[in-house]
């Protein structure tokens, strides 16, 4: 490595040029260029990110030998180094390099990390040539601060223009989305999962390593869509050709507030590289108020005009470390020039001054050297964003190792074994891997460890292993991988043989191994003996690819409006193999559906996205039950007291249909007999039902959901005719009251019945006839309709027979009514004496 020299003490030789301008300028570009020409250099990014991914092109142009990444997490440094790739925290600002550049400069203005990107503006110097790379609106700081410095302005390679508000499903290919929470980020991508068949994701509390295998997924065409949030603005060149704003507005640690226009611009000018034109927008129909560009942003975005920074924030980068106190008063110091300004008080200060005002803490402090040590370990970044106090809390633990010498390599091994689990969910890895990236910034400093390299290969190791795990279950859970293309035929490798599917026999390599039956791979009991081994291996390597395949074609059938696809009792089938059972849920009309160990072999996703797409499908096969679906919803509403309530409840469960003696109606006032009226459910003198609910598809959904808890239900009677014939002892189907060798449906029977009160009603007091022809033309027998009259409380009166030597028509029955106190109604009356049907009538009435 390069010797050190005292900062400043050489800037006069050094060539100062400030390349600034909008993205997608080449200024990075250019920086690698200048670095590459000069004998030694260095450049300070924002982001571990893009350190990392220059100093993989630069070792492509120099030799892993010569060149050094220095990150806070990780270094790099061979012994013959003479090109350095920094974050600009780790940046070395007194090295004697020929060439120095620091870019994003225009981030001097930012609130935590502000103080170092100025701090590198002022006092980072190549020996020959210093290069400072940022926005256009840095310009006027630059001229003040830097009055020897050329500044070169370019433009941008392609235009940026705006195309307005689209729903997700509008959004081009090669686009991408950005969210400021990682709620809306896993929404989204949820989303696109769903009908675009997934997304990359990308969000700062990744690790980098994560980031780089999310954004090759979506760089090499696996995804065409990419979720993020305001991470992508620096260091990720990407091919994008829209960016879709989710929201205009994000939390900055301390308040919710719109973004400002140059942060919407580096964010949409991702959008668009080299000499390809970009454009950017904003998401709609997010089911809130959609966020919105105004005219001013617009053109500030397209135009690349932005007001300049009339300052930058500072702190002293060399403080004295007398005591504590001076260290604290030096780095609260105020700026003497006016485009300069305070540093608000960022983490490692907070944490400082937290411990200061401890005596446990600050009395283990004492000397410059001890300091100087305590400020180091306060500068750990707070990569687990847990806050001041928990951040304390570690630094404090820390300390205590620290004060005493170097921590062992027992404790720090065993620190880095505890978070070596990839098990667990997304947020459960992300929690992770930012704890072993302060262990991987511990183990980095050789004055803090003993067996520093090998501390910090094994803190690095474990990172990979919690970013491979975060990746695989991003990926598992935001993309539905494409189906793999079949090998073709080489050699007598089974596993390379092709596997075809033919009328759902399956061929390898034209030879029938089987059938699919459904998802059942069923063998071909033809297949030569000879050949069934490698033929059965060739198919088991394939198989799940075609499994897979299909599983995709049920999908595509169920989106298409279910072809193919019927429910049976409690199974789903498609044609004609069951692949989901229905399973009791939280309520009778809500069962889940699981597919069925049939499709244990497909994909997780694809299995998941099935379940949903089947859910879905059951919930329009089942459309047939609303109107138990409007008497459950009125059930658990406050209105209507508890005897409605209870009573909705067991209309429900009996599929909407009670015995009205069993029902309890009887103890429902007015009010709530009429809000049960208008709920759609008819009070008949036998029966209480609803209408809708006696039609054979209602009574099939309803009858599939009473087999899912254990209820067998007679077979439904295909048609509903009003009648129909009952054999001995046999139960009535469901919608029917049994009368004796027949059955008749509650709706015809109420309506009957109503005949019989009209005419009594129009009798006044007196004795009336019933006209039984309505009840001869729905097929109903005399025996059958004496019966039903009998249940409904009617009885008659037979008018003395004709005297000897009279003709004529016999007398009709005169009726009654009085209410039964109790029916019986499983009593058969006897056969009728011949006669006419009125007399009949009457007498089995009678």
């Amino acid at each position: 490595m390069a010797k050190s020299y005292p900062p400043g003490s050489r800037t006069d030789d050094s060539r100062i040029k400030a390349v600034l301008g909008p993205t997608n300028t080449g200024k990075t570009h250019l920086a690698i260029e200048r670095l590459c020409a000069h004998s030694s250099g260095a450049i300070g990014f924002p982001l571990r990110l893009l350190a990392r991914e220059v100093y993989d092109r630069v070792c492509a142009i120099k030799g892993d030998d010569r060149v050094a990444l220095i990150t806070g997490e990780e270094r790099i440094e061979p012994k013959n180094a003479r090109w350095l790739l920094c974050t600009a925290e780790a940046m070395p600002v007194g090295a004697d390099l020929s060439f120095v550049a620091i870019d994003e400069a225009q981030l001097g203005a930012d609130r935590e990390r502000g103080h170092i990107f100025t701090d590198r503006l002022l006092h980072a110097r190549g020996r020959d040539e210093t290069m400072i790379l940022g926005s256009a609106i840095i310009e006027p700081l630059v001229r003040a601060l830097l009055p020897q410095a050329e500044i070169v302005s370019r433009p941008r390679f392609s235009t940026l223009s705006h195309s307005g508000a689209r729903k997700l499903s509008r959004i081009p290919p090669r686009s991408a989305i950005v969210a400021f929470s990682a709620e809306q980020v896993y929404a989204v991508a949820e989303m696109l999962r769903r009908f675009r068949g997934g997304a990359a994701v990308v969000m700062g509390a990744l690790s980098p390593e994560t980031r780089n295998k999310q954004v090759a997924l979506y760089q090499s065409g696996e995804v065409d869509y990419l979720v993020a949030t305001d991470a992508i603005g620096m260091g990720l060149n990407l091919d994008i050709d829209h960016v879709a704003f989710a929201g205009l507005s994000k939390f900055d640690g301390v308040r919710q507030r719109r973004l400002l226009t140059t942060e919407m611009a580096q964010i949409a000018g991702r959008a668009g590289r080299h000499q390809r034109d970009g454009t950017f927008g904003t998401l709609s129909g997010t089911g809130s108020h959609d966020a919105e560009f105004t005219p001013e942003e617009i053109y500030a975005i397209e135009e690349h005009r932005f007001a300049p920074l009339t300052r930058l924030f500072w702190r002293e980068s060399r403080p004295r470390f007398d005591s504590l106190a001076a260290l604290i008063g030096d780095l609260e110091q105020k700026p003497e020039r006016s485009e300069l300004a305070a540093a608000p008080e960022a983490i490692d200060l907070a944490v400082l001054k937290r411990l200061a005002e401890d005596p446990d803490v600050a009395g283990t402090v004492h000397g410059s050297a001890a300091v100087r040590r305590f400020w180091e370990a306060c500068s750990l970044p707070d990569f687990r964003q847990a806050g001041i106090d928990t951040h304390s809390r570690f630094v404090a633990r820390l300390w205590q190792d620290l004060r005493g010498g170097q921590l062992g390599g027992d404790f720090v091994a065993r620190a880095i074994a505890d978070l070596d689990r990839p098990a667990g969910d997304i947020d459960t890895l992300q929690m992770r891997i930012a704890a072993i990236r302060s262990w991987a910034y511990i183990a980095q400093r050789p004055d803090w460890v003993l067996a520093r390299d090998e501390m910090a290969a094994r803190a690095r190791a474990v990172e990979a292993r919690l970013s491979d795990a975060l990746h695989a279950r991003l990926t598992e859970r935001f993309v539905n991988r494409r189906t793999s293309v079949l090998l073709k035929k080489l050699g007598g490798d089974a596993g390379l043989l092709p596997v075809t599917i033919k009328d759902d026999s399956v061929l390898v390599d034209g030879e029938p191994i089987g059938q699919l039956a459904g998802f059942r791979f069923r063998v071909d009991p033809q297949a030569r003996l000879a050949d069934r081994k490698l033929l059965l291996a060739a198919a088991e390597r394939h198989l799940p690819a075609l499994l897979d395949a299909r599983g995709r074609a049920l999908l595509t059938a169920i989106g298409a409006g279910g072809e193919g696809l019927s429910l049976q009792g409690t199974g789903i089938l498609w044609d004609g193999e069951r692949v989901a059972l229905l399973t009791p849920g939280r309520s009778v009309l809500g069962p889940h559906v699981d597919c069925t160990a049939t499709l244990a072999s497909l994909t997780g996703p694809l299995r998941k996205d099935i379940e949903q797409a089947l859910s879905a499908w059951l919930g329009d096969a089942l459309a047939a039950l609303k109107p138990l679906h409007v008497l459950q919803e009125a059930s658990v509403g406050i209105a209507g007291g508890p005897e409605l309530r209870a009573l909705l409840i067991r209309l429900v469960e009996a599929g909407g249909m009670l015995v009205r003696s069993e029902s309890g109606i009887d103890r429902l006032g007015k009010e709530q007999r009429d809000r049960l009226r208008r709920l759609g459910v008819t009070v008949g003198a036998l029966d209480l039902f609803v209408p809708a609910m006696l039609k054979g598809p209602a009574l099939e959904a309803w009858r599939s959901l009473q087999a899912v808890r254990g209820t067998e239900i007679p077979a439904i009677v295909p048609g509903m005719p009003p009648v129909i014939a009952l054999p001995d002892k046999a139960a009535a189907p469901p919608g029917y009251r049994a009368l004796g060798k027949q059955a008749l449906r509650l709706d015809i029977g109420e309506k009957l019945l109503r005949g019989a009160h009209g005419a009594r009603v129009n009798a006044g007091n007196k004795p009336f006839v019933i006209d039984p022809a309505l009840a001869v033309s729905t097929g109903l027998s005399t025996l059958s309709y004496a019966q039903l009259l009998r249940l409904g409380g009617f009885t008659a009166s037979v008018p003395r027979p004709l005297a000897a030597r009279q003709f004529g028509p016999p007398m009709p029955p005169r009726w009654r009514w009085r209410p039964a106190r109790r029916v019986d109604r499983d009593a058969v009356p006897q056969p009728p004496p011949p006669g006419g049907a009125f007399a009949d009538l009457a007498t089995l009435v009678r």
